[in-house]
């Protein structure tokens, strides 16, 4: 790159990146990847990869891969495959021609597995999974050799054959580096690279493999045979990149990849292990893994989100050598900024009470023109029908004002119906359990528009008429847990417990303004004076469309963060 081109360093691998580029490191290329295991959703931690590798990539004009991890058949499955390429689809990224397996080295791994006993730097062990933990040692103390480290050459590459051609059982062996095993890494205590799996078809390669390479051995010679420059991972594989080292440093590699480990992404009110969130969804806490309150990216994309929210979060937290706690409001300001400016307004009630408006004429149906937004003229306007009966909501009207906030209807009192006219409460009619179950109004047909001159009304509120209203069910999703910390929240609880009984409220009778019901699947609306929305893309219930609230219009949980702490 020239100096105009060059990007401005905005974090440490961005750092090292261009230390690279002005030494002439890796003939000035730069290229990553993105190696997910296809074992289920990515969830917002991924996001964070995903932006940070192929947005590196992007910027100095270099390539990302996208490598499916498949090493471990037993766990996987071809739907992970589709939903993952879908979800980095989603988020503005492509790999191009560059989409990859690690199954397709598997020859090749296998080579290297019977270089390394050529070398005597590997050895077939008869140890169990227990017995190899035993052997291992501790933090503290260093491991003892396997009886079967002494093995020869000749009898390793035999016993080796024999394993790939299905002659022994699972767990009766495994292919084991030798390297040492009084490293205060434990990492390099003869660690396994390959052990056997019988009863399994692989999703790529079928049954054509019984014996499977582990992630430590498959993953730094997968960079290096796709010429990947720096392999970014979290920080929880630093204590392996020696590991990393040892492997392509003894093997005949065509490259030596540089990894480099960042910080991973820890969020309140969520968890992302993959084994955790796999317990909520085949223990039936949650609809799947595309349930709009999971962390996973096809969640929130069902929930509302935008790509482009998700990208400015990633932007926002950065990347550190450190562990940090986000907080969920950050990822929840971003979604509301985003959709504050793309969103269009539309009105719907969510607890309807009816409004029969008793001086507007019975068969009169009037068009009426409301903005689609309010700062943004280019999105331009839609039709609102108004008509002798109308809908608002029930937390709109008191017979009573509480207090002087009190803007909106009373008895006796008036208010303006967005858009539209003043209406006068004349009359409340209830049950015979005293329950409000309509209003008789008066409107005033000089009132549309702006205020007339001496004219005071207090409030505004929202409404839908019910002569073309599109009846719905809305589905008011919050977060998942409620403890902010549901890993650690404390020794004698479990994550589960912590699960929020309200993260789901379901509202079966709603009423939306008539245009609503051209809405497309997974399109996002405000509901003024509600939140934002948007409608599923999964469901219908009885016929009727399902609108998902994507998030409130503020911050409610810090009201309850802060009455919980007083």
């Amino acid at each position: 790159m020239s100096s105009e081109e060059q990007v401005k360093p905005t974090n440490f691998i961005r750092q090292i990146i261009e230390e690279d580029l002005q030494q002439g490191k890796n003939e000035g290329k730069v290229a990553t990847r993105f190696p997910p295991e296809p074992n289920g959703f990515l969830h917002i931690g991924h996001a964070k990869s995903i932006c940070l590798n192929f947005g590196v990539a992007r910027d100095y004009h270099g390539t990302c891969n996208l490598r499916f991890d498949d090493t471990n058949p037993h766990k996987e499955n071809i739907k992970y495959v589709e939903a993952i390429k879908t979800d980095v689809h989603w988020l503005g990224f492509d790999w191009d021609d560059r989409l990859y397996y690690a199954s397709d080295y598997f020859e090749k791994l296998y080579g290297y597995g019977v270089e390394l006993i050529n070398k005597g730097k590997a050895y077939v062990c008869d140890l169990n999974a227990e017995e190899i933990r035993q052997y291992r040692g501790t933090l503290t103390e260093a491991g003892k050799d396997s009886p079967y480290r002494s093995r020869s050459v000749e009898e390793n590459l035999d016993l080796f054959a024999r394993m790939r051609g299905g002659e022994f059982a699972d767990g009766a062996k495994v292919l084991r580096a030798k390297i040492d095993m009084a490293s205060p890494n434990i990492n390099l205590r003869d660690p396994t690279i390959y052990r056997i799996r019988h009863g399994v078809v692989h999703h790529q390669t079928g049954e054509e493999w019984c014996i499977y390479p582990m992630y430590d051995f498959t993953h730094c010679l997968s960079d290096a045979i796709e010429g990947i420059t720096h392999s970014l991972c979290t920080l929880e594989f630093e204590d392996h990149r020696p590991l990393y080292d040892w492997f392509l440093d003894e093997l005949q590699t065509p490259s030596h990849p540089q990894q480099i480990e960042f910080s991973r992404l820890v969020l309140e009110y969520t968890v992302t292990s993959k084994r955790k969130l796999t317990e909520l969804v085949d223990g039936g806490y949650v609809e799947g893994w595309d349930d709009p309150r999971m962390p996973t990216i096809a969640g929130m994309r069902r929930r509302g989100y935008r790509s482009e929210a998700i990208r400015d979060f990633c932007d926002r937290i950065g990347v550190t050598k450190s562990d940090n706690f986000i907080e969920m409001a950050l990822l929840e300001n971003c979604v509301r900024d985003d959709l504050n400016t793309h969103a269009p307004r539309r009105m719907a009630v969510l607890h309807p009470l009816k409004v029969v408006i008793t001086n507007y004429p019975e068969e009169q149906n009037e068009q009426l023109t409301a903005p689609n937004h309010p700062q943004d003229e280019a999105m331009g306007s839609r039709q609102l029908t108004f008509s002798r009966e109308v809908y608002i909501d029930q937390t709109d009207f008191m017979e009573v004002a509480p207090n002087k906030k009190f803007k909106r209807l009373v008895s006796g009192g008036e208010v303006r119906l967005r858009n539209a006219y003043v209406i006068r409460c004349d009359e409340v009619i209830k049950n015979d359990q005293g329950e409000i179950i309509e209003l008789r109004c008066s409107y005033d047909p000089d009132t549309l528009g702006a205020n007339p001159e001496g004219r005071k009304v207090k409030g505004v509120i929202h409404w839908v008429s019910a002569a073309n209203a599109v009846s719905t069910e809305v589905r008011l999703y919050d977060r998942l847990f409620s403890h902010p910390n549901p890993d650690k929240a404390g020794e004698s609880k479990f994550y589960k417990d912590y699960l929020n009984p309200d993260s789901l409220r379901t509202l079966t009778q709603c009423y939306l303004e008539a245009s609503l019901a051209d809405a497309k699947p997974g399109e996002q609306f405000q509901f003024e004076r509600e939140g934002y929305f948007c409608l599923d893309s999964e469901h219908l219930s009885e016929g009727k469309p399902v609108f998902n609230r994507t998030i409130t219009l503020r911050d409610t949980w810090a009201k309850i963060e802060q009455k919980g702490a007083n």
